[in-house]
């Protein structure tokens, strides 16, 4: 049953409000490089999972940070669409421009009030701290009444103080005040007790939305969630699978179901259409190359899987013995079979629909082509395969390096040679050969070959998009290019061509994140309040 079916009958001043930041500080987490397009999807998928909030970038940073979010703030319809600022002007502006055509925008600016972080991050005494605060949440407010306040290293700041530049935000205007534990430095116990020291400093904190922004350096990110939501928190900040900075955020399915499941006895709850968790969860670890741990809570493949006789005995005979939700909750069923070798255009068009993709034309041609290939090798298609191919040709730009053709050579008596025909962003087609340690060594050296560049293998995985001989191979790479680590992600039932795909995506996006990482390290030198990690 979806959190949304009975909200009604609820009361809604124990309602949390779900504040996605996936598309923001989960895309700072290394390697992680989405385009426009996947962004976008990403946010489509976020809205039908029910979230209130979607931050969608920091638009300052880069062009192409800013045009995804006003895709998103053009296109994504049902949550207030969120732009990040620093306090300043130029932050605000950027950030007011991304999200201005969206039904329900919102600007959140953020300065830091910890002692560490203004002396030897902001060199910024209190005072000055307090008057860019103030200016900042009033330019904002010229643009928008929606504007939400966060001080960065809320946790570790001396509380008082951080009281004196809460009160200046809401007396500014700021509708929404977030306090977060940046560097997960905190415990329960303390952030509670943090909170209500707070309300006692600035009694105007019951009249605007509380927010907590946790993150998991000590394991902790879900508990001190929970630790402010308990004291009067209704905002949680948060993103699918836990990615972000460092050890990463407070995974969102972990958050929701905990309040789900445990709504009796905690008497809170969300909006979140629980059904779409699954799906999203495999959306954005498919598009950003994160794979989810076996044993993640909720999302992991292990999650209602037992291995130990008792358990599978006691499961057999009652469900509840040893599972506390429904593995249906979440969407974990969607690996049903849906489509044959003889299904048609139509067909495919409703499963996609189903599925949540929105496909017509030629987009629509491209996606019957895959599937009517993998259909000629599987003898059934599920709704996993479905996702994954069309997530597939989404990764597919006219600016990208594509693979025209591969042929490879190896046998136990000689290292392996691969030839390699890549498409250049150019359209022409270069050719490269290479001998390696392996097939795939020797496949990436003749890609380097190729293109003419000497990108540094980091990482790479192989996984199976379902079971069974004819499944789907999921592979994911990470590399290094002139100090760009990127990853990229490729889909096929021919191991070999999914790692020839996903190393070109990686060394595209490598290629693009140049000029970002140029650009957000000439915003840290020179910008009043360094890179942003809330």
């Amino acid at each position: 049953m979806s959190d949304r079916s009975d909200k009604g009958m609820r009361d809604e001043s124990a309602r949390v409000r779900i504040f996605d930041t996936t598309l923001r500080d989960g895309e700072q987490s290394p390697g992680i490089s989405l385009n426009k397009q996947e962004k976008v999807e990403i946010a489509h998928q976020l809205a039908r999972l029910g979230v209130d909030v979607i931050e969608a970038g920091f638009p300052i940073t880069s062009p192409g940070d800013f045009e995804a979010v006003q895709a998103i703030a053009r296109q994504v319809e049902g949550p207030v669409i969120c732009a990040l600022a620093r306090t300043a002007k130029q932050d605000i502006d950027a950030a007011w421009n991304a999200i201005k055509d969206s039904e329900r925008p919102r600007i959140h600016t953020f300065i830091a009030t910890s002692e560490i972080h203004m002396r030897h991050k902001l060199r910024a005494t209190p005072e000055d701290v307090k008057g860019q605060a103030r200016a900042a949440v009033a330019h904002a407010k010229q643009y928008t009444d929606d504007v939400e306040f966060s001080p960065e290293d809320g946790s570790r700041s001396d509380v008082e103080f951080m009281a004196e530049v809460i009160q200046i935000a809401i007396d500014e205007g700021a509708t929404t005040i977030n306090v977060p534990d940046t560097v997960g430095y905190t415990m329960p116990g303390e952030y509670a007790a943090m909170f209500e020291e707070l309300y006692r400093l600035v009694p105007d904190l019951r009249k605007v939305t509380l927010s907590v922004h946790c993150h998991n350096d000590l394991g902790l990110a879900v508990a001190n969630s929970l630790a402010g939501v308990q004291a009067g928190a209704r905002q949680v900040e948060c993103a699918v699978n836990g990615i972000g900075e460092r050890a990463g955020n407070c995974s969102l399915e972990e958050i929701v179901m905990l309040m789900h499941t445990r709504e009796p006895s905690l008497g809170l709850w969300t909006g979140i259409n629980t059904r779409e968790i699954a799906r999203t969860s495999r959306l954005v670890s498919r598009l950003t190359g994160y794979q989810v741990q076996p044993n993640k809570a909720i999302v992991g493949r292990n999650a209602f899987a037992h291995e130990s006789g008792i358990h599978q005995d006691g499961v057999l005979k009652e469900r509840t013995t040893y599972e506390i939700m429904d593995a249906t909750t979440i969407g974990l069923e969607a690996n049903s079979i849906v489509l044959g070798k003889h299904s048609g255009r139509h067909a495919l068009r409703k499963a996609l629909e189903e599925l949540g993709f929105q496909v017509e034309g030629a987009a629509l041609n491209t996606a019957f082509k895959r599937f009517k290939e993998l259909a000629d090798k599987k003898k059934k298609v599920t709704a996993l395969d479905l996702e994954a191919i069309v997530s597939d040709e989404m990764r597919e730009s006219p600016a990208a390096y594509g693979l025209e053709w591969f042929d490879i050579e190896a046998s136990s008596s000689r290292a392996p040679l691969a030839r390699v025909g890549i498409r250049m962003p150019s359209g022409e087609v270069a050719e490269g050969s290479f001998t390696g340690d392996g097939p795939v060594d020797a496949f990436f050296s003749a890609i380097n070959a190729a293109t003419g560049r000497e990108a540094r293998l980091k990482e790479y995985h192989v996984s199976a998009v379902t079971g069974g001989r004819d499944a789907l191979g999921e592979v994911t790479v990470m590399l290094e290019l002139d100090g760009v680590q990127a990853s990229g992600q490729g889909v096929a039932t021919d191991i070999l061509e999914a790692s020839g795909r996903a190393y070109l995506r990686a060394l595209t996006n490598a290629l693009a994140d140049s000029p970002v990482a140029e650009a957000d390290h000439h915003i840290g030198a020179a910008g009043s309040a360094g890179t942003p990690a809330r």
